[in-house]
């Protein structure tokens, strides 16, 4: 086997594993769609390796050459659909479809031509550089773009300028006489060799945008509880110190659902699972714009007020309470109410986020002792820091 003949097996199997490793990816990337996209890319064009040994092998040379050229190109236009769904782009899969087989006509009318010319060279090279280039477009138009995605632009562009290169490779370098000469010419070393590290390029860096956003994925789901929709405790804390680098002043409400077990225990797990999903939802409806919520225990939330001062959380907390006790829960019966307690604390100057939600706790049992569905006022910091100083 020729040099040549080697990297195009090598070539064919680093496809094969791009080909398994996307439709791994798949399996839990949101865009899934992309990834199998990219994965029949990568097994599509790898069939251009067999068809370019069939060449070198068995007959009839002139239908093995236009199948190579055509999956190889195939697997490119598919790329391209890939492309479309990874950046939620609008794709004409029947105008692509259209071009793909007028490049397949061209690939056909000069297979005749002189090899080694740029009369030959340049017109098969040309359909590759174009479709590499609408996706590297398709990656360009993505209406966000980070680090990963700039570069990805930029090695798709590279690759497609490098097919128009190879045109002229194969007129200096030599490109044999026939088709059936590609394998042992000079050109095709030079093919084959750059063709393997674009394969490698392309196919780690559309990984690499994919892994990164299961990664973010991961990320969020791992800081948001699912029952109720808001934030987890490890969200809240992520996010609540960039909130609290904001001007002053901000406060911190704390509530709990009433009697909660004896929902529990009368409706079952589902009842509980339903009063706490409708205050969730509550809570998120009605919190104002750049608020953080979250659920930080069994039926306990909190709310980050930024820039509100303590007349305005203790109205807002009056409001939550007033339509909690009023609005039904979806999914028990339409008659029961599940009530809430609220504390509300404003955060001091230079006070520990901790020692503010001590106060808003304190304030929240105050509430349960006054008979629930209520709402209390926490002690002000001095008192609290001036007692947690005596203490120590």
């Amino acid at each position: 086997m020729s040099g040549a003949g080697f990297l195009l097996a090598v070539n064919f199997l680093i496809a094969q594993c791009f080909f398994m490793f996307f439709l791994a990816v798949a399996a839990r990337s949101r865009n899934r769609v992309a990834a199998r996209w990219f994965a029949g890319s990568f097994a599509v064009a790898s069939l251009s390796a067999i068809f370019e040994f069939l060449i070198a092998y068995v007959p009839p040379v002139r239908l093995w050459a236009l199948l190579a050229f055509a999956s190889m190109l195939a697997g490119m236009f598919m790329l391209r659909i890939g492309i479309g769904h990874l950046y939620n782009l609008k794709t004409s899969r029947t105008a692509l479809a259209g071009i793909y087989l007028c490049f397949v006509a061209l690939g056909s009318l000069i297979y005749d031509l002189p090899r080694g010319t740029l009369q030959h060279a340049l017109p098969y090279q040309a359909p590759f550089a174009v479709a590499l280039g609408m996706s590297a477009w398709a990656a360009w138009r993505a209406p966000v773009k980070s680090f990963v995605d700039r570069a990805l632009v930029v090695l798709l562009v590279a690759t497609s300028l490098h097919f128009i290169l190879k045109g002229f490779a194969a007129v200096f370098a030599g490109a044999g006489a026939t088709a059936k000469d590609y394998l042992s010419s000079p050109f095709a070393l030079v093919s084959q060799s750059t063709g393997a590290v674009l394969i490698v390029a392309v196919g780690l860096m559309l990984l690499c945008v994919l892994v990164l956003e299961i990664v973010a994925d991961e990320k969020v789901n791992a800081e948001v509880d699912l029952l109720s929709g808001l934030c987890n405790r490890r969200g809240f804390d992520n996010r609540v110190d960039a909130l609290m680098a904001q001007s002053a002043p901000h406060s911190i409400v704390i509530c709990d659902l009433d009697r909660f077990k004896s929902v529990n225990d009368t409706y079952g797990h589902e009842g509980g699972d339903a009063a706490i999903r409708a205050f969730g939802e509550m809570l998120k409806a009605a919190s104002p714009e750049g608020a953080l919520v979250a659920r930080i225990g069994g039926e306990e939330f909190v709310l980050f007020l930024p820039r509100t001062g303590k007349e305005a959380a203790l109205l807002f907390a009056h409001a939550l309470r007033a339509t909690r006790a009023v609005s039904p829960v979806p999914g028990l019966p339409q008659g029961v109410r599940v009530t809430a307690s609220f504390g509300v604390a404003e955060i001091g100057q230079n006070e520990p986020l901790r020692f503010a939600m001590r106060r808003a706790d304190d304030a929240l049992y105050a509430a349960k002792n006054a008979g629930r569905d209520c709402v209390r006022e926490a002690e002000p910091p001095a008192v609290v820091l001036h007692a947690v100083k005596q203490a120590s």
